[in-house]
This record gives C-alpha cells, structure tokens and sequence, in this order.
C-alpha cells in the first residue's frame, strides 16, 4: 500500500475523519497520488512536514489497537497566501475532495482562505471535463447543499452555471466513531502511537468501515470502496442521528451524572446496558421503522435489532476509549429542535411512539446545562436552545414528553436503573 497512484485527492481539515477515513482509505486503494491535505494550524503542518508528510492513524479493532503509518501527503497552511495557492490549483486539478470540519459553520469563515472561497477560485480555473466530486463529512443533513451554495456565492453571477456544473457535491453518513487524544496520561495508558513525532497527540478511529454516501452523478464514483452509494440517503441519515447519535448522548448525560470517565464504563453499571437496548431498540427503533418501513433492511425488526446491538458493542468497546466527556460535549446543541434527543422526541410524537427513555436524556443534558452554571426551569432552558419559529403546539407536546423524562430521571437517580424498569411508561 502506498500513494503511487494517479487519482488525485484532496483533504480540507486535518482530523481524525480526514486522516484516519479518507486519507487512510486512498492510501489502502494504492490508486492514488500522495494527497494535498489542508489545515490552519502552523504546528500540525509543520509537524507533516517535519515527517516527510507521514502520519500515525490507531485503529482501534475489537481486541486490540493497531498502528498505521500513512504517506506521504503534502500537508499546506491555508492561512498562508503562497500556500494558498497550491490549494486553489490543486482544486482545478482534482478528482475527489472531502471537507471533515468541525461543523458547516466552517464554510464560510472571514479572511482568504474560507473554504467556500478556496473552492470556488479552483473550479473557476478548473479545465477538466470531469466534476469534482466533493464529500462534505461534517454531520449535518444539507452540507453539501450547504457547501453549493456557499461557493456560487463567492463566484460571479456570470459564471455560476459554468462553475456549478464543475463539481458534485456528496452528502455522507459517517457512522465511524473517531476522536483526537491529547492528554498524556490517556496516551500513555492505551500505548498510542502519536500523530508524528513532533505532533505529541494520537488520532484514534475505530475499524467500522461502512461509509455510506449519496450518488455523485452520471458516471461518477468515488475511488475509496469503503465510500457506498445509495440513491436515497435520508432514511440512513435519521438512522445515525435519532438512532445512533441520540442513543450516544444518552449514553454521555447519563454517564456524566454517574461520573463515569469512559463510555466503557456503562459496561459496568448494572441495568444500563439494558437501559440502553430498550431505548435504542424500542424507541427510536419502532420510531423510525414506521418512519422508513421499506426503505431498506435496516427498518425491519430484525435489521434495525442488528443495528441496534452492532452499534452499542461498538459504543463500549474499551479499545476506543472513547470518553463520558466528549460523548456529553455540548450540551446545548444536542438538546437543540432538530438534533438527535429532540429530534426524536418530536419524531416520536409524529409517529405515536412513547419516547420516556430519551425524553430521560434530554432531561439529563439540562442538568449537565445546570452544572455547567447555566440556571433556569426545564421549560426555559430548552427554549433557549430551540428557534423562534418552532410550531408552539408541537412545543407544548415535546415538554410534556420531557416532564416524563424529568420524572423517570429523578427515579433513576434515587434508586438507579431498576426503579424505571419498573415503572413502565406512564
């Protein structure tokens, strides 16, 4: 395995998606030329370089970890006017390109080096008869219409048809658990293999390979195998965030009430494994299955169970190391209209399925808001986190829900697991 392929890839935003997902996986094809890969920060570049653009992925596996070594890229600073260069004339020149930034946000961003403008000056110099086919990888439903409009905007009027005709963007539903390690004594304990010798943190990724992405166009296909198409990509995108995703921030809220550091450490609590089969399983499950019933296998009892069960030994495998802290990060967003807890909650209501066990981690995020130092009542604080124009019936029937969950949370919390098991749905 080694980049001495011609297909030509690009990389904006150098993290544990980027290195240990498509980076990793175009080096694996052998179909491809060393990549540019694109950061802002001075320190992780120089430290590319310094390396000779090698770089160390820890693949965590079911019983053990694994080290890969990747290279060579060409690692740039867009914050760099000379380098800035390189990335616009390696856009007219490139066959695939993926965005793994922290959020959409990223986008658009002030100052030269924003990615829709970065973008947008290469397809305008761009003379390939094929489009780029651009992966937006940032966990969000619209990115890569997002990501579109964003760049035509950044492009004269006269030349928006020409230029939107250069490049297809791809929406992705990455179910690839993966972090970036920075302390030392979590380094230490789980032996991992830092970035590069001078860059003194470790990108850790599990092995789960089943990417899933929407169709690019006629004619194109990405070049990494692990990259699947399908035709219809919203079914699978409510399954990782109202299945996946939600049942992650319950397992995070609740853990962090436990003070537990490791989402590993559920393993030994007794009921919650349990606790979150039966959330997974017969709440978002019979949820989204009526949502999406013959949508794919997935939504049959049997596919979403498998799916279930599959993701939550994932969720505790210990060689992941995946923390209480990062899984309960951010509560606010997580608990905002349209994300995974209430998102469910209000999908639920849709569809007529009691959702108490999540309703319970909603509940269970506002008292990390309130540790946090954040004050006010359930009521108030979730107005806060939800727009202006949420449809006020729709309010009052997603708080009803949370007083339930506000209800067995307090349950929990005196007497543990066994108190809500049984106290049914009332």
């Amino acid at each position: 395995m080694a980049f001495t392929g011609s297909r030509r890839f690009i990389g904006l935003g150098f993290g544990a998606i980027q290195s240990g997902l498509f980076a990793y996986e175009a080096f694996r094809t052998g179909d491809y030329a060393p990549p540019l890969v694109i950061d802002v920060r001075a320190d992780l570049v120089a430290g590319l370089r310094a390396d000779s653009g090698h770089f160390r992925v820890n693949i965590a596996r079911a019983d053990r970890i694994d080290v890969a070594t990747v290279g060579p890229v060409n690692a740039v600073d867009s914050t760099v006017e000379r380098e800035r260069e390189l990335v616009v004339d390696a856009i007219a020149g490139a066959d695939e390109f993926a965005s793994a930034l922290p959020s959409v946000a990223f986008y658009r961003t002030d100052g030269p080096n924003s990615p829709h403008r970065l973008l947008a000056e290469g397809l305008r110099r761009r003379a390939l008869s094929t489009p780029l086919i651009a992966f937006c990888a940032e966990n969000h439903r619209s990115a890569a219409e997002l990501l579109a409009a964003a760049v035509l905007e950044a492009v004269p009027e006269e030349e928006r048809k020409a230029v939107a005709a250069r490049a297809c963007y791809v929406d992705t539903v990455i179910g690839k658990m993966s972090g970036v390690i920075t302390d030392e004594a979590e380094l230490a304990q789980h032996d991992l293999a830092t970035i590069t010798s001078a860059i003194p943190s470790a990108f850790l990724v599990e092995e789960f390979d089943r990417i899933l992405v929407s169709r690019a166009g006629e004619g194109l296909h990405p070049g990494m195998p692990v990259l699947r198409e399908v035709d219809d990509l919203a079914p699978f995108e409510d399954a990782k965030l109202l299945g996946h995703n939600a049942t992650h921030a319950l397992a995070g809220f609740l853990g962090a009430l436990l003070g537990l550091g490791l989402v590993a450490d559920l393993r030994e609590v007794d009921g919650a494994m349990a606790f979150l089969r039966a959330a997974f399983i017969e709440e978002s499950g019979v949820t989204l299955r009526r949502r999406w019933a013959g949508a794919d296998e997935l939504f049959t009892e049997a596919g979403y169970a498998a799916f279930a069960d599959d993701l939550l030994e994932r969720m505790v495998n210990p060689w992941l190391a995946d923390t209480i802290e990062r899984s309960g990060r951010d509560p606010r967003r997580k608990l905002g209209w349209e994300d995974r807890l209430v998102g469910l909650l209000r999908l639920g209501l849709a569809e007529g399925v009691p959702t108490p066990r999540y309703a319970m981690g909603v509940a269970g995020g506002l008292e990390i808001l309130r540790r946090d130092g954040e004050a006010g009542s359930d009521e108030d604080l979730l107005r806060s986190c939800w727009p202006d124009d949420a449809v006020p019936e729709e309010i009052t029937a997603v708080l009803a829900t949370v007083a339930v969950g506000r209800a067995w949370l307090e349950a929990w919390l005196a007497d543990g697991f066994e108190a809500i098991a049984q106290s049914g749905i009332a």
